[in-house]
């Protein structure tokens, strides 16, 4: 029986439901033999992207106070362009997104990852070279460009190279590298001023743009072009020398030329191409919708409540929650499955909103009261001064749960789940609808935010959040499937409701 044989053997035994031992042990006998080595090594370059987004995000945090109180007037921020010069990066990245989606088709994943470091330089390099306040949005604008990009690039990049045993793991390292380059950039910003900061900052992308020179392209990317011999080249590249690596090529193969080679508006009548979508599309709306923004856009406030006086430092502690969380929830998502991670995430996230609310609504009667209380007897605003202390620690643990539960679950399943549901053919259009979704969702509630906290009231915000959070825990039960130790071709067809290899 010659090779050909074989291979069609081995792929009629996983396609068929009458064996399953038979196909887990193949599956198995395949996995046994790879070396994860040179993929973890891709997976580190490629992360580095990830890293300088963290980096973009987090700048502004300790930039704005130092721009704002700047001598040269040309740089000075008033409220308005502090404003602008924290939300424009959103702006940025939305148009990034669907320039990520049209580059990852064209000029394939690795390139597009190489490409989308030149902006992140550039913008840096505007930054530092800054004359006036126009010099800063332009270089926030490119850095943002360069994050939108990044957001689609390199989860794709990740979960077409990695295997089903490491997937998860190795697609939350995503959310990872962003909140640990946020931790970075809050440390770095308690010791360096805002030009040296953002020399700091082009050092991700620059290292970025250098690693991926040795990396390969992703071999369902290069079989989706008919370049067979190149993706077994990367297939050994990734899964080492003693992995019979033609058994998963041509596993991805038959994926590839079951489904075509491009993509068509029509395409989106097939379940296999909207069910997916949507289920995308609105786990990046709930993962906004969650008030992630709202809670660290009110945590310094916080801090200074509860008498944490140095409400930088606060900063660094809640950038560390989320790097130690995001880093369990990398651990454990091969393990546990994404779609308990979702639901312990969303459950947790509800309770804390609600306590927000609660915070915010005794804080709301609480003042009423004691300006009363002032008015009648001054000794009393004394006594009513020292519940606001206790509730401040209300307040404060509701956030650490918070941001705990966002870290385990909302924070990196979204991204890690966008990267695996898509069909070959569609993955640069899907993704690229899902990331301009999220940025869209992420400029609106970040915009929208003091509007409906006037509108509802801090209280009233907070419940809208926490009644959000319990309908992105039931829209998970119902809608989301279960990704953990599948293969990417095995999630494609059930979506499309076959057996599929």
């Amino acid at each position: 029986m010659d090779i050909q044989d074989e291979r069609r053997r081995l792929l009629d035994a996983e396609g068929g439901d009458e064996n399953p031992a038979g196909l887990m042990s193949e599956q198995d006998a395949y996995l046994s033999k790879v070396k994860n080595r040179k993929l973890y090594l891709a997976t580190f370059a490629s992360v580095l992207g990830p890293m300088s987004f963290g980096f973009v995000l987090g700048y502004s945090s300790p930039a704005i106070p130092e721009l704002t109180r700047i001598a040269d007037p040309r740089l000075r921020l008033d409220d308005d362009q502090a404003s602008w010069f924290g939300s424009i990066v959103t702006v940025g990245a939305a148009v990034g997104g669907l320039l990520g989606g049209w580059m990852v088709e064209r000029i394939g994943r690795k390139l597009s990852l190489m490409f989308c470091s030149l902006p992140f330089v550039f913008g840096f390099t505007i930054i530092i070279a800054a004359q006036n306040v126009w010099m800063l949005y332009l270089g926030r604008v490119l850095t943002g460009l360069a994050s939108g990009v990044t957001s689609l690039v390199v989860p794709l990049y990740i979960s077409e190279m990695a295997h089903e045993r490491v997937r998860g793991t190795l697609g939350s390292c995503v959310q990872l590298m962003v909140v640990l380059g946020i931790m970075g950039v809050y440390l770095a910003g308690l010791f360096l001023d805002w030009r040296w900061l953002a020399i700091c900052c082009s050092i991700p992308p620059t290292l970025l743009l250098v690693c991926m020179c040795f990396m390969p392209e992703t071999p369902r990317f290069l079989l989706s072009q008919g370049k067979r011999r190149e993706a077994e080249e990367a297939l050994r590249f990734l899964r080492g020398p003693d992995a019979p690596i033609e058994w998963e090529c041509a596993r991805i193969e038959d994926a590839c030329d079951e489904q075509g080679s491009s993509f068509h508006m029509s395409d989106l009548k097939d379940p296999g191409v909207y069910k997916p979508l949507v289920i995308g599309v609105m786990l990046m709306v709930f993962q906004q919708m969650t008030g992630i923004n709202a809670i660290m856009f009110y945590a310094e406030n916080i801090f200074e409540q509860a008498h944490f006086k140095e409400s930088d430092l606060a900063s660094v502690i809640v950038g560390l929650v989320q790097v130690i969380f995001t880093g369990v929830a990398a651990l454990i998502m091969d393990r546990a499955g994404r779609k308990v991670l979702l639901i312990i995430s969303g459950v947790a996230m509800a309770i804390s909103t609600t306590a927000f609310g609660v915070y915010f609504y005794l804080m709301s009667k609480l003042h009423s009261t004691t300006t009363l209380n002032a008015l009648m007897q001054d000794i009393q605003t004394k006594a009513a001064e020292e519940p606001h202390t206790d509730l401040a620690w209300l307040a404060l643990a509701s956030m650490g749960v918070f941001i705990t539960g966002f870290a385990l679950g909302w924070g990196p399943i979204p991204w890690l789940v966008m990267s695996e549901i898509f069909p070959v053919k569609v993955r640069g259009f899907a993704s690229a609808v899902c990331v301009l979704t999220n940025w869209s969702m992420a400029f609106i509630v970040t915009k929208t935010f003091q509007d409906m906290m006037n509108l509802l009231t801090s209280a009233g915000t907070f419940w809208l959040f926490a009644s959000m959070c319990i309908i992105n825990v039931i829209f998970t039960i119902a809608f989301i499937p279960e990704t953990k130790g599948k293969t990417l071709e095995q999630i494609e067809a059930t979506f499309r409701g076959t057996s599929g290899p």
